[in-house]
Parts: C-alpha cells; structure tokens; sequence
C-alpha cells in the first residue's frame, strides 16, 4: 500500500513537472481585460475625410510595441466637438484640433477655464481651406447668396468658413451635410459650393474627374484675413484634376494641434499618455523618413501656441532636448524659408522671387538670426 501511494506521489509529481509550464502558460498573471487595456492612449482625429486619421495610423505605427504601449484612433465630428469631447468623454485622452477653433471656444467662453482644463503637447501640421464651385463659379464674388456647404456645426470647417465669410463680407446661404455627402451635392448641382478644411490632399476629392466640371476658388489674401491665417497654396501636385499645373490655387491655412486632456485625477490613463508623448517625441525622426505622411515635415515640437499651457512631460522632454528640438536642418530651413516668401509674395500679389533672389535673402536672414542670438 505504501509502495502504490509512493509511486502515484512520484507519477503526479513528474507530471506537475513536465507539464507545468504548458499549465502557466495557458493562464496569463493577468486577466485579458487588463492586458488588452495596458498603455492604451485614446486620440481623437478631425474625421475620416482629411488627413488626420492618417497622421493617427502613422502615430500608431511608432508608439504601438504590442506589450505595453498601445494607440485606439476614434474617429471624431469635427474639431468643436473634438474639444469638448476632449474635456467631458469618459476615455479619451487625447486630440487633434485645429488651433483657430480653439482659440474660438476660449474668446466665446464656451466652456470656462478651458486653457486650464486641456493643454498642448506640440502644435502639428498647417490645414488648408478648400472652396470647391461647380465651373459657372468664377470667382468668390459670384458666391454671392449661393448655397454653399460648410458641414457640421461641431466641425472646424464651419468655424473657419464662417469666420472667411465675414472677414471677406460675402453672404452666402450656409449647408451642413458632412463632406462626402457634399461632394454628392456639388456634382448633381443641388449646392453650388463646398468649403472644406483639411490637409492637402485631402483623400476625400481624391475620385475627382474633369468630367464632374468642378474647380478650386481662390481666396483673397487682405489684412484682415492675414490678421488670423497663413497664406498657402494648392497645387497640381496636390489635385492634378482640378488644379493646372501653371495656375495654383491661392487660399488660407490654419494650423492644427495636439491635445491632452486633464488626467491627474487618473493616474494610469496619464502615465499612458506620458508614455505615448515621450515615445512620439524621441521617435520623431522617423515620421519624417518615405511612407509617412508628408505634413510631419511642417511639425516643430519645440513651437509654442501663445496662450495655452504645454503639457507638463512635453514641456519636460523638449527641456532635456532642447538642441534636437528646435533645430531644423539647414536645407529643412532654406526650403521652409523659400516657401513662405513665395507663398508670401503671391497671396499679396507680388511677382514670385527667382531662386538667386531668395538665396540672398535667405543669407542675409542668416546674418540677421547670428546677430540676433548674440
């Protein structure tokens, strides 16, 4: 009886033996709900008709490491209510707004205290206003009283189309189906135009053919629409259909940003978003290699937005970082410089500088910038 007991002692302990680690591996330390929800940062993008959904994914595809750092895009209505979900959704941590409608909410005092409530973790790429007509549509001015579509309510379109309108004093009949809905107007001819605010090229007017008879307007560039906008330029490479090679587009840009909301209160949700602003920040340089979205090359981290708090670990990085921050490569400089005074020059009416013009300048910007840091 005692040599039986020995032996099924020994029997079920070679079995523990062999197959414990099968058994440990087939029950996780964890449960699923705590391992799936592990570093996980919600980011609220500007829709699935710019480019934003796009930035998101590339996001994604440096911070995501499978273990503990994770990004869920929600696909957001636009960016007033991008920021009011920012402030009162229960789970999401962050946002992509674009910054005239941020500024828009805190001068209407929407929401009270707001620069208190969210901060910034770095100002991100320029979005261009679109002002799509069918081919009667010359030029803004025949916009008079016509129906024109600027979306949702909640959305930045609205805003900045809104704001365009009054600036330029052009009544106009306002619309609000969502983009695409839009576009499906404007060809049958029920609209006569479409404003839209989005990065270029927006995927949306991608399926655009000679035959929908649709074309860009321009935008004029005076004081008062420069007191709040950057003058930008759609270009046939942008929208080969709808712009001529020799004849781009003159518009507006509005800059975009990133956003975080108040989460002291919850610690794990801001020890995920500390993690997703350090990852993001010190992997930046490979946003800017081929297959990323070209806007990443318009992003500083280092550039402040006057009047709003950065984000406390931004704020941090950028102090150990400093140098790598802020310091574009020279030809990044010469290229960024060369653009906006051609854009500059243009929106003003100025003939275009030829590139020996843009090069003095540009030595004698140096000259004044070595000076200047003395």
């Amino acid at each position: 009886m005692m040599q039986s007991t020995t032996i099924a002692g020994i029997t079920v302990l070679l079995a523990l033996t062999v197959f414990a680690p099968a058994l440990q591996a087939a029950q996780p330390s964890s449960p699923p709900g705590v391992i799936v929800n592990r570093g996980v940062v919600e980011l609220e993008t500007l829709g699935s008709a710019g480019i934003s959904v796009r930035i998101a994914e590339d996001l994604a595809d440096i911070i995501d490491d499978g273990a503990t750092r994770r990004v869920v895009p929600v696909v957001g209505r636009g960016s007033l209510q991008n920021v009011t979900d920012l402030k009162f959704l229960r789970g999401i941590d962050m946002a992509i707004v674009q910054i005239d409608a941020l500024d828009y909410v805190k001068e209407r005092g929407l929401f009270p205290g707001i620069e208190n409530s969210v901060s910034y973790v770095t100002k991100l790429y320029n979005e261009e206003f679109h002002l799509l007509v069918r081919r009667d549509i010359g030029s803004i001015t025949d916009l008079a009283n016509r129906r024109v579509n600027v979306g949702p309510s909640t959305g930045g379109t609205a805003m900045t189309a809104g704001r365009l309108f009054e600036v330029l004093k052009l009544p106009v009949t306002i619309t609000a189906d969502s983009p695409a809905v839009a576009l499906e107007r404007l060809r049958s001819g029920e609209i006569d135009a479409m404003a839209f605010v989005a990065g270029r090229p927006a995927p949306l007017l991608a399926g655009i053919t000679k035959d929908d008879g649709l074309h860009f307007l321009d935008i004029p560039f005076n004081s008062a629409v420069s007191a709040a906008y950057l003058p930008a330029r759609l270009t046939s490479t942008d929208y080969p259909v709808l712009v001529s090679p020799d004849h781009p587009v003159s518009t507006v840009a509005v800059g975009s940003v990133l956003l975080a909301a108040e989460l002291q209160q919850i610690p794990e949700r801001q020890r995920n978003v500390a993690n997703f602003v350090d990852t993001f920040f010190t992997g930046f340089q490979a946003l800017l290699t081929p297959g990323r979205h070209a806007k990443w090359h318009e992003v500083n981290l280092a550039a402040e937005l006057p009047g709003w708090r950065r984000y406390g670990p931004a704020d941090d990085w950028l102090k150990r970082n400093v140098q790598i921050a802020s310091a574009p490569s020279p030809d990044d400089l010469k290229l960024m410089f060369s653009r906006f005074v051609d854009e500059r020059r243009r929106a003003t009416g100025g003939t275009p500088m030829t590139p020996k013009e843009i090069e003095d300048l540009f030595l004698q910007f140096q000259r004044w910038q070595a000076a200047a840091q003395r």
